[in-house]
């Protein structure tokens, strides 16, 4: 994120470990960073994001863990200038600790089938263990 956004140490104070892709920017104006994020034995998704295209959108927040499992959240990002987060419910974790990833989608104004992608970003691919 920009500096006037915060940085995601600044956003997140929970104690929580982060698993963060990198920050996104589209041209239209929007900016986004996504993670997974753990505590114990759980996991979530948060991307943290600003909106600066002037218009409201939309977007889905997509948890995937081992064995297709997934947890899908939509958000509304606002139409204003201000950083946000938006995160998917804590669910327990399967599989190796950090097997979880997470993707954002933001998609502009309209009906769903036209609007049109404006930014997707993905936190970190787990590590590859064994093989």
């Amino acid at each position: 994120m920009s500096a006037e956004a915060g940085s995601l140490a600044e956003f997140d104070r929970s104690g929580a470990a982060a698993r963060c892709g990198p920050e996104v920017v589209a041209p239209e104006g929007v900016e986004a960073q996504t993670c997974v994020m753990a505590r114990g034995d759980t996991v979530w998704a948060r991307v943290y994001y600003r909106n600066a295209t002037g218009e409201e959108l939309r977007s889905v927040l997509t948890l995937m863990g081992p064995g297709g499992r997934t947890v899908e959240l939509h958000c509304a990002p606002a139409a204003h200038d201000e950083p946000d987060t938006c995160q998917t419910p804590g669910v327990p974790s399967s599989g190796t600790p950090g097997s979880a990833t997470a993707v954002t989608e933001f998609v502009g104004a309209g009906p769903v089938e036209e609007a049109p992608l404006l930014l997707r970003a993905g936190s970190e691919r787990p590590p590859v263990t064994g093989g």
